[in-house]
């Protein structure tokens, strides 16, 4: 596939010498004099980067970036600038501009930089096209797995789906819930209308409160202006209420008058707000023993679980394990810009063999993990995190190395994955800063 450059500049001399040396290099060039046009031409072509004047007739180079990256974020940009400066420089970046580079100084930068801007769209369209599997619209058919348990979850869902009735998941955590919610949504007559997520273990309970049915102007300080909640964003669709079993008893009321009224009060207001909205709901917890120790509401419990679905753990799903294995092995190769990895068949063993406590959100950050220690497009055992305590036929002999050797391994091999971006490699490892700083210090990590 050819990539296309679109080339945005006032002096047509410049602009024509531009696009030939560029076309000779095999891109396909569409040349425009200003914005306006350049902009019409993004709207009717296929383009990758868009090489763009800073000062042109009708605007400016660097406020045009953000607005193309609004419209168009998987287009680079590439700004020339006759007189660059550091302000505007500072500003092309934070617009989402690839490079900001000086016309005469750095011509000779152009073309490698086209070349690694199209690098990173041709990555970008490759990631897309795999997340959309699991993307805004998942439907039951893209959810991985074909063992009896999650078969029996995906009919229950299927038949509850068409309806309005609220819908209770149940399960540990990591089983899937909310991709089983979206999938119900998307299977509704409500699918053309929002889906609304909230986390209800993420927030204290005013926040919750706030979050969930929004307030009037002047409810408390610093409240400027009305704020719609979640129900009304997601009015004639459907909200998605998880780790419902965190929820505060007196929210679980108003809750409760969704479900029986459906209206409810915002923060600081005497009018109730009327919403048509489907409810499903979430917990890893049991509802019942928490109604025993006066934490949940009975009547909200009655009232959630007219349709209630227990997601299974990924432990009774053995056969599932590798499908699920092999999708995330695709995209995280994808996102690190590596050929398609292959699994060994001790890796194989020691996933169908580890207990995974965290279910599937565990395996995927497992996966990941794997992917960024591969070598030779390859993931092997040794690149798993878990040893004989899960791995419970431990074919995958450690007991050569001392713990010490492979946290130093690991780290190296993290922070060669992040080209030694420090911050990046403490996120994937999941320790602060501070503590990997102290590691590098005290393995002498170059």
């Amino acid at each position: 596939m050819v990539n296309r450059v679109l080339l945005i500049d006032d002096e047509e001399k410049l602009r024509k010498l531009l696009s030939k040396i560029i076309s000779l290099e095999g891109f396909d060039v569409i040349e425009a004099g200003d914005i306006k046009s350049g902009l019409k031409k993004l709207e009717v072509n296929d383009v990758d980067v868009v090489l763009c004047d800073v000062k042109l007739p009708d605007g400016n180079g660097v406020e045009t970036a953000k607005l193309i990256k609004e419209r168009y974020p998987i287009v680079e940009i590439i700004l020339l600038t006759a007189y660059g400066n550091i302000p505007d420089g500072v500003k092309a970046i934070k617009n989402g501009a690839f490079e900001y580079i000086t016309k005469g100084d750095d011509n000779n930068r152009i073309i490698p930089l086209l070349y690694k801007a199209c690098e990173k769209v041709a990555l970008a369209r490759r990631v897309q096209q795999l997340e959309k599997q699991l993307g805004d619209r998942l439907s039951f058919d893209k959810i991985i797995g074909k063992s009896n348990a999650i078969q029996a979850a995906i009919g229950m869902a299927q038949k509850v789906a068409v309806t309005n009735t609220t819908v209770l998941l149940t399960g540990e955590t990591g089983t899937g819930k909310e991709v089983f919610a979206q999938a119900i949504h998307q299977a509704s007559s409500r699918r053309d209308r929002n889906f609304v997520a909230i986390n209800c273990a993420a927030f204290t309970k005013d926040l919750l409160e706030n979050e969930l049915f929004g307030h009037k102007s002047g409810a408390f300080t610093g409240a400027t202006k009305d704020q719609r909640g979640l129900f009304e964003e997601a009015h004639l669709g459907t909200i998605f209420l998880d780790e419902i079993g965190e929820m505060a008893l007196e929210l679980q009321a108003k809750i409760l008058r969704v479900l029986e009224t459906g209206e409810f009060l915002k923060v600081g207001d005497s009018k109730p707000t009327k919403v048509d909205v489907r409810i499903i709901a979430a917990t890893n917890r049991n509802l019942e023993t928490e109604i025993a120790s006066d934490h949940f509401r009975s009547d909200l419990f009655y009232r959630l679980s007219v349709f209630t679905i227990e997601l299974p753990p990924l432990r009774e799903r053995i056969q599932d394990i590798v499908p699920l294995a092999q999708y995330y092995a695709d995209i995280f190769a994808v996102k690190s810009n590596l050929k398609p990895l292959q699994m060994s068949p001790a890796f194989v063993q020691a996933l169908e063999h580890n207990v995974w406590r965290g279910n599937i959100r565990e395996l995927k950050n497992v996966i990941e993990r794997s992917v960024i220690l591969s070598e030779g497009g390859v993931l092997d055992v040794q690149s798993l995190p878990f040893g004989e305590r899960d791995y419970r036929e431990g074919k995958g002999d450690l007991s050569n190395f001392s713990m010490a050797n492979i946290e130093r391994q690991h780290i190296q091999r993290v922070l060669k994955h992040t080209n030694g971006n420090k911050a990046e490699a403490a996120r994937l490892l999941e320790i602060g800063i501070a503590t990997l700083y102290r590691k590098i210090e005290e393995y002498k990590i170059q």
